[in-house]
């Protein structure tokens, strides 16, 4: 585990790390270049890079924390990549169906294998699932999304690379919009921002910016319209008996 600089949670945990890209948001892969510098500190989790590997040993540490957390699922890695056996996604699963005290952040870009094998997953009160939506080409992951048996159901718009004019927020709790950062980061449109926060507004969709991006993302901020925005979807940690 590892506490976590990304806004919208607390910690993250990696039972599989690895990846290979899929779409235009990942051009820039952060997770790809953290990696990188993990393996030449010498981690041996990252010995092998960015190959898609499982880790048995990591589905023990969620059984030690010893309070609630809110925890981000494979933040250098993808649960629903097709190299990764669907016996270890339901191990994982497992896991965080026995940890009913902590929230489970799971995000996706392969909605259609999250959809494949969402009937063979037990979806407890705590998993959050959420698609990464960077623009119009990949809305049907949102369809692939809304038909699991998340109870909490967010999309990524991170980063946010086009227009979203025609979001389907039905069965949606949750929005994450960010723009990229990095060394060669790829522009955000202020009125794209807008559009989204509009439309969540409409559909009573909890709205979280993350961040401007840019090459300094610390200078650059969070602040939209003078505010900071960090609206949570509003459910129980703990369902009642």
């Amino acid at each position: 585990m590892a506490q976590s600089s990304i806004e919208w949670t607390e910690m993250t945990w990696n039972p599989t790390t690895g990846c290979t890209k899929i779409s235009t948001g990942c051009k820039f892969c952060y997770a790809e270049i953290m990696s990188k510098r993990l393996q030449a500190m010498g981690i041996e989790k990252y010995k092998d890079n960015f190959e898609v590997r499982t880790h048995q040993d990591s589905l023990l540490i969620p059984y030690t924390w010893k309070h609630s957390k809110v925890v981000f699922v494979n933040s250098m890695s993808d649960l629903f990549h097709k190299d990764i056996p669907l016996d270890f996604i339901k191990k994982v699963f497992e896991v965080m169906n026995d940890n009913p005290q902590h929230v489970f952040q799971v995000l996706t870009k392969r909605a259609e294998r999250l959809f494949e094998v969402h009937k063979e997953l037990r979806w407890s009160h705590n998993i959050w699932m959420g698609v990464s939506v960077e623009n119009e080409s990949v809305m049907s992951r949102i369809d692939f999304l809304r038909e699991t048996k998340a109870k909490v159901k967010f999309l990524s718009c991170e980063p946010l690379l086009g227009s979203l004019p025609n979001l389907n927020l039905a069965g949606i709790d949750w929005v994450i919009v960010g723009g990229e950062s990095g060394h060669r980061p790829r522009p955000m449109n202020t009125d794209w921002v807008l559009e989204i926060q509009e439309q969540c507004k409409d559909s009573e969709v909890a709205f979280f910016f993350k961040q401007w991006g840019g090459k300094n993302k610390k200078e650059n901020g969070r602040l939209l319209n003078g505010k900071t925005y960090d609206e949570m979807p509003e459910v129980l940690l703990q369902e009642s008996a």
